[in-house]
């Protein structure tokens, strides 16, 4: 799938949007979160423009994937001892930008349930 030209997320990809960049490879980028809710606080994406998480893993496991392994990596090289992994789908979610991304929260001890 193209990148979408009016997504903050693509704009980002792109360079054509600052961000914060801690990981990049041919299928993700993450960066760190600009309203952070844990000292380490990344959003893993896909570099193709697909909805949400439910859609990616229709378009490519292989990408979905890569999200979980890049998030893996981004804990291991913070030190995170424990961390969690949230993809919001849907507005009544939570979701406010429409281009699927894994939100990767470390760093504090994390409550459940979540909410």
């Amino acid at each position: 799938m193209a990148l979408d030209p009016t997504c903050i997320f693509c704009k980002i990809i792109q360079g054509d949007i600052p961000a914060d960049i801690v990981y990049r490879d041919e299928s993700v980028v993450a960066f760190n979160d600009l309203n952070p809710q844990a000292p380490t606080h990344v959003l893993v994406i896909p570099t193709i423009h697909t909805p949400n998480a439910s859609e990616l893993a229709k378009i490519s496991p292989t990408i979905l994937a890569a999200i979980f392994s890049a998030a893996s990596s981004i804990a291991g090289d913070r030190g995170l001892d424990g961390y969690r992994t949230v993809f919001n789908t849907g507005e009544s979610a939570g979701q406010s930008v429409f281009h699927a991304h894994l939100h990767l929260l470390g760093g504090r001890g994390l409550a459940w349930p979540p909410g």
